[in-house]
């Protein structure tokens, strides 16, 4: 972050307003002994005046305040600024702005110096989230881009890596400009396995439990005890809580469990332990497993061959696989040791 004291920048250009300009200018944008943004109706009402008359008084501080040429100080900061956006592609959300410029701290004088820098702030909609160019041409392109974006996945229904979106529209647009605007996007989103995809998907932003619990088990990428599910589907909804308008509940080791018995993506494997079913794992018991693999072994199976077989399937000890092929009317082991199935 650059070494620039924005507060000392405020204050020098601000000390020729009026009382009440810097009052009005400082509640307005959380500046110096005001913490939060207030509205031109709240000031308005303490200062028992008209909000058009707030909006007034703002204006004329603006018009009192130097602008770059005047002032050295704001010529460099401006300056700064635009290297910053150079390097991002021409925009970038806001959000990322605020915090990549201002830090934890300085993020509301950055909002002032981006309005009188001249800079172009695009407001929200039901498509993008607020972002700041240094030209207006970027609306027309993230507008276009996005809709592009969004009729590619509508048509492809399945996540896309970002190398073949840039692939996709590197012709026509540069790869940054794709990157800021998959950024900005609220109907595109990169899932927890770095995949981008429509946020109505659940892969993306689940909201059901069953839907959590899948993605957890698609984050570990191993089966797992339901508790330990559980845990991850917490931190997997803590992580897309920034996304969400309310916040969700808790998920509870027992509600984990349930969902895992009712889903048959789900495969349970050893005790409490589960499994997604497209990795591989077959429904059932141990003796589903071993009639299964005899099946596709006809002519026989030696013990130990059999117990490694049986272990890929399930995470269970030796004695439990034993226990199930001492069923007689089941198994039978023939003179050279090789284990088959019964017939009847």
């Amino acid at each position: 972050m650059v070494e620039i004291s924005y507060k000392k920048v405020y204050q020098d250009i601000s000390k020729n307003l009026s009382q009440r300009q810097k009052e009005v200018l400082e509640r307005r944008f959380g500046l110096e002994d005001f913490s939060r943004k207030e509205t031109l109706q709240s000031i308005g009402r303490d200062f028992g005046v008209s909000r058009e008359r707030v909006r007034q008084i703002e204006q004329n501080a603006f018009k009192h305040l130097p602008d770059k040429k005047r002032s050295p100080e704001l010529k460099n900061l401006f300056g700064y600024f635009k290297k910053y956006f150079s390097r991002q592609g021409g925009f970038k959300r806001e959000s990322i702005v605020l915090r990549d410029l201002g830090g934890k701290d300085f993020q509301n004088y950055v909002y002032l110096f981006l309005n009188l820098g001249g800079f172009y702030r695009f407001s929200e909609t039901n498509n993008y989230y607020s972002f700041w160019s240094v030209d207006k041409k970027f609306l027309e392109i993230v507008r276009t881009l996005l809709s592009l974006l969004q009729n590619k996945f509508e048509k492809e229904q399945r996540t896309l890596p970002e190398e073949e979106l840039l692939r996709v529209f590197s012709p026509k647009f540069s790869r940054l400009q794709i990157i800021r605007s998959l950024e900005v996007s609220k109907k595109i989103e990169k899932g927890i396995d770095g995949l981008y995809g429509l946020v109505d998907w659940p892969i993306i932003l689940p909201k059901r439990t069953r839907d959590k619990v899948y993605l957890a088990l698609k984050k570990a990428n191993k089966p797992l005890h339901f508790t330990k599910i559980a845990e991850i589907g917490n931190r997997l909804t803590n992580e897309l809580e920034t996304l969400r308008t309310q916040p969700s509940k808790r998920i509870l080791p027992q509600t984990v469990h349930n969902e895992l018995i009712r889903d048959d993506r789900f495969v349970l494997v050893g005790r409490g332990i589960y499994a997604l079913k497209e990795w591989g794992y077959l429904p059932g018991t141990v003796y589903d497993i071993l009639v299964r693999v005899l099946k596709e072994h006809e002519e026989g199976m030696p013990l130990e061959e059999l117990l490694q077989s049986v272990k890929k399937q399930r995470i269970v000890k030796d004695n439990t696989i034993l226990l199930a092929l001492s069923n007689r009317n089941h198994f039978l082991r023939d003179k050279e040791g090789r284990y088959k199935i019964r017939e009847i």
